[in-house]
């Protein structure tokens, strides 16, 4: 019988956005609904990591919401709707010039 998927507490959330960051990516939510863990070129150089991550944290799917506005708590957040072209240069939303 396969074991089934451990299921994230929402408790373990600054938890696991600390290790994604730790690992070298830059989470960030998208708009309201939506987040990334970071960009391509992050996320395949932190692939070993993450995977170990999603093993750990387990299913988080249904926790979107709450890692969306932990996220925009801590200004890791990109407004769709902003002229901004890209989140480089940008740290909460505050350009870094």
């Amino acid at each position: 019988m396969a074991r089934s998927k451990r299921i994230m507490k929402a408790s373990e959330i600054p938890a696991f956005v600390d290790r994604v960051v730790k690992a070298g990516c830059d989470i960030c939510a998208i708009g309201d609904f939506a987040y990334v863990l970071g960009d391509v070129v992050e996320m395949v150089a932190a692939g070993d990591e993450l995977k170990r991550i999603d093993k750990e944290f387990g299913d988080r799917d249904f926790l979107l919401t709450e890692i969306v506005a932990y996220l925009k708590s801590l200004g890791r957040h990109i407004d769709p709707e902003s002229p901004m072209q890209t989140w480089y240069g940008y740290y909460g939303n505050q350009t870094l010039h």
